[in-house]
């Protein structure tokens, strides 16, 4: 069966949501660049990481369950930017290749969603700075302390639980979308506790399990 907006393959006959072609231009309210793109990482401006503020209509059935869809992807598109930057600030090779094996996982969340909803999502083309991520885990950013990247981690992982398990609640029960989310955050459940472990043996001087 085929969607019949974007016509690509639907999985199962489970109600779905299709992002494909949705009309989406961000302004974003502090340098003013306009930005076009499903989601961005965090939702802040590539340019500045200020605010964006979306232009136009959306062409979309349900508003509210496009923006739980968009706010996923965003959550994802931080994540894996985050550890693509970690990967190469990080001073030892252990924690260069950790986050570069992290950085791949949140590629396949990626790939999952825009394979279940039928968005297509842009390279993000930014420099993008660990500062956000700090920002977006209520951790302090220290630059000149390895231990800082693992913190920030896990705080963006643990929030990105709580923002899939609120999600999996507030959908109807036994719909794709909970499913989906819950997927989610049983994934980022399964982050959490890994790098909680690999920061653990790390402090203490052992190889890490990856």
């Amino acid at each position: 069966m085929l969607c019949p907006k974007c016509h690509q393959p639907i999985e199962g006959d489970e109600p779905y949501i299709c992002c494909a072609g949705a009309p989406l231009t961000w302004h974003c309210k502090s340098c003013k660049k306009v930005s076009e793109g499903f989601a961005f990482p965090y939702g802040v401006c590539p340019l500045c990481g200020g605010e964006l503020e979306l232009i136009g209509d959306r062409d979309i059935e349900d508003a509210d369950d496009f923006d739980s869809i968009r706010m996923a992807f965003e959550i994802e598109l931080g994540g894996r930017a985050f550890y693509a930057r970690a990967s190469r600030e990080a001073s030892e090779p252990v924690l260069q290749e950790l986050f570069g094996k992290l950085a791949e996982m949140e590629n396949e969340h990626m790939e999952t969603l825009a394979r279940r909803y039928h968005a297509h999502i842009p390279e993000y083309a930014g420099e993008f700075e660990v500062e956000r991520a700090a920002i977006f885990g209520g951790i302090e950013r220290r630059p000149d302390d390895p231990a800082n990247l693992f913190r920030i981690a896990i705080a963006c992982e643990e929030r990105a639980v709580a923002f899939f398990s609120e999600r999996a609640a507030q959908v109807p029960e036994g719909s794709v979308e909970q499913e989906l989310y819950e997927e989610l955050a049983a994934e980022e459940r399964e982050h959490v506790a890994l790098l909680t472990t690999e920061y653990e043996r790390w402090k203490e001087g052992k190889p890490g399990m990856l």
